[in-house]
């Protein structure tokens, strides 16, 4: 047994970058990388509503083609999305899956921030909740 940053690694086991970089099933790395995918795609859903408020009435392949606002939350969600999968392949969906969860806290939290909408307490209240949820999921 070789220890590789406090961890036991079997010499004899195939190694790859996520073990080495301590990236293994929902560490703390791997934690904070999940979540930054979850802000991103939150983000995305801003971004998304700008951009369908950015659209004329007729809407049309140029209004769509020259929309920024969708442009740059397309390109967001592709990028994010090639994020989700380097990490699926690194992490238990079961343990990563949850963490979307907290989509729903963050999403309503930044467009109270970024948009003005209102941010009602039931809405806190049940963000806490998935917050719990996604705890208690996580520490599987």
């Amino acid at each position: 047994m070789l220890t590789i940053f406090g961890r036991k690694i079997d010499p004899n086991a195939q190694l790859d970058r996520a073990t080495l970089l301590g990236l293994t099933p929902m560490s703390l790395g791997l934690s904070l990388l999940t979540l930054l995918c979850v802000t991103c795609i939150s983000i995305g859903q801003l971004l998304f509503k700008k951009a369908a408020a950015a659209l004329p009435e007729a809407i049309s392949l140029m209004a769509l083609f020259t929309n920024g606002w969708l442009v740059t939350s397309l390109a967001l969600y592709g990028l994010t999305t090639l994020g989700w999968i380097w990490i699926l392949r690194h992490a238990p969906l079961h343990l990563a899956y949850p963490y979307m969860g907290l989509a729903f806290l963050i999403v309503p939290t930044l467009a109270w921030i970024f948009l003005g909408e209102p941010l009602h307490w039931r809405s806190l209240a049940g963000g806490a909740l998935i917050m719990a949820g996604v705890a208690l999921a996580a520490s599987s």
